[in-house]
């Protein structure tokens, strides 16, 4: 059946032989029925007369002699033109040419020349009919066959990976898709070898080759994996073999989002790099969430962006009063704003062009939109780009982080939660350090108001992140990128390793520490194991399809001003504590007091202004003693005056 469809997709369905053979009946039966009809009407003799045999007989020769001659049945039936029809027309003419000598010449033949005539005439009228009709019938079964085809050839066919109770349901969830076919499922090992599951045959895998072998042997074009768990499990064993074939990898969509039965468009995806790594990821309670933001006013800084467009998604689903988006960047709040109005036609959002370093147009937002729950997401956070841009770093990470957090106290805000970084913790270089001297304005500002020293409400609160996956600017687009070049990807060091998260978990932690009842403290997570950057790569490269280090080269680069080779979660230095949250920590660090740390601000703002880069970096790591720069220009400040 295969080799059918295959024939099929290559328009080859019938060979020149059958059509002969096909031709050559229907010129004998054309004969017969002529014969037929003539002593019918003349009260001849019986149907199977001698001379009825004969007739048949020569007119089944003659007509094999001239369509072979005319090579009728090599015309390709589906673009048959009027000269092909001529050459049937000639080759019927010739059998019937020959057919009248030999009624006129065999004894075994006593009819007249008009019954003669009459025979001949009807003999070519019905054979010229009866081949031109099998044409037409051969034509439309072939477009009805194709049609079955492509339409088959379009739902691609599927093994549901493993045999648990969740693999059973994906299966009996996919049994009527309009995209898909069910083949069956796939399990590891021999165990279940030869098995049946719900009506569908269990096949096995032991070794790449296995694999290949299904995929030629039953057409298939992908594996559905149930979980994301399943993934992980199988990530060094059939994740890798799949690499080696033409199968993809998908995931299934999670039952929320098959609806009245029915699988969302777009549901389905291709297995990702993220779902390869880490952890299993974090789970929060939505609910409280949920109870936490219904009929707030919320204003996101940095909304535009990677974990600020995320966060103001998540958002939008809980019922928020109103949503003011806050970003500097034209082009991606335009993007954003198309998205919300097509998305979420209910919510009332309203997009803001705004700088966190201008206060006059922070204090605009705050007067006229009075928000009760504010993120700040607004960063830099490039380390190389900051490495060469210090004053710019410091101008918005500190400055423009103070400038919020004053204005969250000053309009009675009722929590800030400001997105921060691990390269916050023993910085290495600008961008990490500016991230913790942030931390540090933030935390003591919310300790003076708890100590009473500042007259307030609002409440204080810090996320440090991983690295998150698929963020603007990352390793994963860029590796993408070399990819879909044909390489080389660029790894900067062998070794270098990362932690890493996804978008959505990161903005779910950033919402379940605005919901936690610790003030003014700096929540971290325990985000497992690192990755290695490099294997990072090659599973990239594998999951495209290719062999890494031979269709797509592997480059070091070395490392880039100011870049660790390993990223810590938290310093040596630093303890945490437990929340209500197994995964959520809270980091031990240490108190600066505020009238201090307002004194620092002020002074890294005049000389982040002025540009006097060697000042402000001294005053930096004065402020912060486990700033020790690497690989970076600013390792002579390190030099203790």
């Amino acid at each position: 059946m295969l080799n059918f469809f295959a024939k099929l997709r290559s328009e080859r369905y019938l060979s020149a032989w059958v059509i002969l053979v096909s031709d050559l009946v229907v010129s004998a039966l054309s004969s017969f029925l002529s014969m037929f009809l003539l002593w019918a009407f003349i009260g001849g003799k019986s149907l199977f007369a001698p001379q009825h045999e004969w007739w048949v007989s020569l007119s089944l020769l003659y007509a094999g002699v001239f369509f072979y001659f005319f090579r009728t049945y090599r015309i390709i039936i589906r673009h048959s033109s009027l000269r092909d029809l001529g050459r049937i027309v000639m080759a019927v003419i010739g059998k019937d040419v020959l057919l009248s000598v030999s009624l006129f010449a065999l004894p075994l033949f006593t009819l007249s020349l008009r019954q003669i005539l009459a025979l001949v005439l009807l003999d070519f009228l019905l054979t010229i009919s009866f081949l031109i009709l099998l044409r037409v019938v051969m034509v439309l079964v072939y477009d009805m066959a194709k049609r079955s085809v492509r339409k088959a050839h379009y739902k691609k066919r599927v093994l549901v990976y493993g045999v648990d109770s969740k693999s059973v349901a994906l299966a009996m969830r996919f049994k009527d898709s309009t995209r898909y076919v069910l083949q069956g499922f796939l399990s590891p090992g021999h165990r279940i070898k030869n098995s049946s599951l719900s009506g569908f045959h269990v096949y096995y895998f032991d070794t790449a080759e296995d694999v290949q072998y299904l995929c030629e042997k039953y057409d298939i074009g992908a594996v559905l994996f149930a979980t994301q768990e399943a993934v992980k499990e199988e990530k060094n064993r059939l994740m890798s073999h799949l690499s080696k074939t033409k199968i993809k990898a998908l995931i299934a969509p999670p039952l929320d989002e098959v609806k009245e039965g029915v699988i969302m468009k777009q549901a389905v995806r291709e297995v990702k790099i993220e779902d390869l790594l880490g952890r299993p990821e974090i789970q929060i309670s939505m609910q409280e969430i949920v109870e936490t933001f219904r009929g707030k006013e919320v204003l996101v800084t940095g909304a535009a962006g990677s974990i600020g467009s995320e966060l103001c998604r998540q958002l939008a689903g809980f019922g928020v009063k109103e949503l003011i988006l806050f970003d500097n960047a034209e082009t991606p709040l335009h993007n954003l704003r198309l998205e919300f109005e097509e998305r979420y036609p209910d919510l009332k959002f309203v997009p803001v062009i705004g700088d966190v370093r201008q206060l006059p147009r922070l204090d605009f937002v705050f007067r006229k939109y009075r928000p009760q729950v504010v993120f700040h997401a607004a960063a830099y956070k490039h380390v190389p780009l900051m490495e060469e841009n210090p004053c710019e770093a410091v101008l918005v990470n500190v400055v423009g982080s103070r400038n919020v957090a004053d204005k969250c106290l000053e309009y009675d805000v009722e929590k800030m939660v400001m997105v921060s970084t691990d390269k916050a913790v023993n910085p290495t270089n600008i961008m990490g350090c500016t991230k913790r001297l942030a931390e540090i304005y933030v935390q003591s500002l919310g300790l003076a108001i708890e100590k009473g020293e500042k007259q307030g409400r609002t409440r204080y609160v810090t996320t440090r992140f991983g690295n998150v996956l698929g963020s603007n600017g990352s390793v994963i687009p860029r590796f993408s990128a070399q990819i879909a070049k044909g390489g080389p990807v660029t790894v900067t060091h062998p070794e270098i390793t990362r932690f890493f998260m996804t978008i959505p978990e990161a903005c779910r932690l950033v919402m379940e520490a605005a919901t936690m009842g610790d003030n003014n403290r700096i929540f971290v997570f325990d985000m497992g194991e690192s990755v290695k950057i490099r294997h990072l790569a090659q599973r990239m490269i594998e999951l495209a399809g290719f062999v890494p280090d031979k269709d797509i080269k592997i480059e070091c680069t070395g490392l880039r001003p100011g870049e660790k080779l390993y990223e810590e979660v938290l310093s040596n230095a630093e303890n945490t504590l437990p929340t209500s949250h197994k995964r959520i920590h809270v980091a031990k660090v240490r108190e600066y007091a505020y009238e201090d740390v307002l004194v620092i601000a002020d002074e890294l703002g005049r000389l982040s202004r002025e540009v006097e880069i060697p000042d402000m970096v001294r005053l930096m790591k004065r402020t912060v003693p486990e700033f020790i720069s690497k690989n970076s220009v600013y390792e002579q400040y390190d030099v203790k005056e």
